[in-house]
């Protein structure tokens, strides 16, 4: 806005780059075959001037929207706010909004949001979830890209985190302290993230297991109910790896109810690094870090090359990372 209160228009921006109108239109929308020192010349006229682009017109002469749909099955939020932070990053550079639509695991929900979607001409979409089973591909007309939750098709771009890594690590983890009577407590036996966490926690404990694993709910009462479980049966345990961080605090307030202490007497490991439930454990908890905001702008990076014309089909895996605390290590 000019000091009169004037718009600035975007031929005023121009001449003072000294381009024409059009020119300095392709500039700022990123289009056309231009030198890099005449777009530079142009954006920096644009600062100058605080000229702001009419989104609308900006649209029009693209023909895209600038906008991106984000299709989310997590109506907590617990995983999807942080992909979309992490996408938002990648996507602003490409000054690009993001719609959230949350379908609640209901097809019906999730198909009225993809038509909506649509009609409001997103140039792409991003679906995550809170489960990481893979789930059947969504039939749009623009780029998807699956995060956390893969598509079902591996010719999608899918993006994941390596949870067996992250549950075969927390498990080196306590044995590399010299832990040598070892359980683990998840969810659900029929969850993907169950299944893939346990067995990789299985392998690398290898003889150090102490029994089968133990399935129950994602909650603390379950954690707590599987500490007395666990001490009525292996009384010599001296450490718990965890298939959640809700699970693994309830484990430790288990522990104590007990009479025994964490870390001193039996390491806890949690997983998903969840603050509101690891940092307010007693003691805070060590746990996998799912790296869900790196993966949320990895996302939004390859769904800006698909836009672009360059998608990257098939399944990625990002890294997890093991945070130590003190419920393994003692402050």
């Amino acid at each position: 806005m000019a000091e009169s209160g004037v718009p600035v228009r975007i031929v005023d921006v121009a001449a003072l780059a000294g381009v024409s109108a059009g020119t300095a239109s392709k500039a700022l929308n990123g289009t056309g075959q231009l030198r890099a020192e005449t777009r530079d010349r142009v954006r920096r006229a644009a600062e100058q001037l605080g000229f702001t682009p009419d989104p609308v017109g900006r649209g029009l002469s693209s023909g895209r929207s600038y906008t991106v749909g984000l299709i989310t099955t997590d109506s907590f939020g617990r995983f999807s706010i942080p992909v979309m932070l992490g996408a938002e990053n990648a996507l602003g550079a490409g000054e690009m909004s993001v719609l959230l639509c949350d379908s609640r695991d209901d097809p019906l929900r999730e198909q009225h949001y993809l038509r909506t979607l649509q009609a409001r001409r997103v140039d792409g979409i991003i679906v995550t979830g809170r489960r990481t089973d893979p789930r059947p591909p969504l039939a749009a007309s623009v780029p998807v890209v699956y995060a956390f939750t893969p598509s079902q098709d591996p010719r999608d771009t899918s993006l994941v985190t390596d949870q067996a890594g992250g549950a075969a690590g927390a498990v080196r983890h306590v044995l590399d302290l010299g832990r040598r009577r070892v359980a683990h407590v998840t969810g659900p036996a029929d969850h993907h993230a169950t299944r893939v966490r346990a067995e990789a926690a299985g392998r690398a404990a290898g003889d150090a297991l102490v029994g089968p694993v133990l399935h129950g709910d994602w909650s603390e009462r379950w954690g707590r109910l599987a500490a007395d479980l666990l001490l009525r049966r292996h009384p010599d345990l001296d450490a718990v790896t965890c298939g959640s961080d809700q699970i693994a605090r309830g484990v430790c307030d288990g522990l104590r109810d007990a009479g025994r202490r964490v870390p001193q007497d039996v390491a806890v490991a949690g997983f998903d690094d969840w603050d509101v439930i690891a940092l307010a454990s007693r003691p805070p908890l060590t746990t996998v870090n799912l790296g869900l905001e790196a993966l949320g702008r990895r996302a939004g990076e390859l769904l800006l090359q698909a836009v672009a014309g360059s998608p990257s089909p098939g399944t990625t895996t990002l890294p997890t990372r093991l945070v130590v605390r003190e419920s393994t290590v003692p402050a």
